[in-house]
């Protein structure tokens, strides 16, 4: 199982998710129990102090929302730490950002007005959830065929709640596509949430909330 720590940035900070309202998100400082600032060089530096994480998910939630862009911060975290790998969900078909060997795009279903090919590329897809309802072109759940490998399985309402991860949902993705690699995103609270999704065939997991209020240890971290 890896845990992917995520970056959620608003405003020019990173924010901690609550039931999926952004507008309720708030700067991780002072509500981290491991982070001393909000600025996101200072979150991953923290994050890297728990665990010797390698890869990052960033969703910009300017520019998402069509209200703004993180990329001049995205690019500084990419160049400050070379070695880790991001990706980036910028709410664009592909990232607004010059290519680089360490960012790969995250395309989420929410943002697209119609499905596309991502096979054979680089990309990640988000399939978006909320409420039990897939978000954006139904066309990303008829054509799986456009899916690429890795593919995050994102529970909206779930981000930031404490009701757990969406086991059901992801067990029948993991039946229905077993030649996919998926990726767990919303609800995880602890380590015997991620030993769950394990058990139904999850590889991955985004997680931020369970280690910023200290309910994944770096020790349950190492464990896994």
């Amino acid at each position: 199982m890896q845990v992917i720590p995520v970056i959620d940035l608003k405003d020019g900070e990173v924010v901690l998710a609550a039931g999926g309202d952004r507008s309720r998100y708030r700067p991780v400082h002072p509500q981290s129990s491991i982070c001393e600032a909000s600025e996101p060089i200072a979150v991953v530096e923290a994050f890297l102090n728990l665990h010797a994480f390698t890869t990052f998910y960033i969703a910009d939630l300017d520019a998402i929302e069509a209200r703004g862009s993180h990329r001049r911060e995205i690019l500084k975290l990419a160049e400050t730490f070379p070695d880790l790998t991001f990706w980036i969900d910028d709410g664009g078909p592909a990232v607004a950002i010059p290519s680089r060997g360490n960012l790969r795009p995250v395309v989420g279903t929410e943002s697209q007005r119609q499905a596309f090919d991502l096979s054979g590329g680089s990309a990640i897809l988000s399939l978006d959830f909320k409420h039990q309802r897939a978000l954006g072109d139904p066309g990303w759940q008829r054509f799986t065929n456009y899916w690429p490998e890795t593919v995050i399985a994102m529970t909206l309402d779930k981000v930031g709640g404490h009701g757990g991860p969406d086991c059901a949902l992801l067990s029948e993705l993991q039946i229905r596509h077993p030649n996919r690699c998926f990726v767990a995103a919303g609800g995880v609270r602890n380590r015997d949430d991620l030993r769950r999704l394990a058990e139904i065939g999850v590889r991955a997991a985004l997680v931020a909330s369970a280690l910023h209020n200290g309910a994944l240890t770096g020790k349950d971290l190492e464990n896994l």
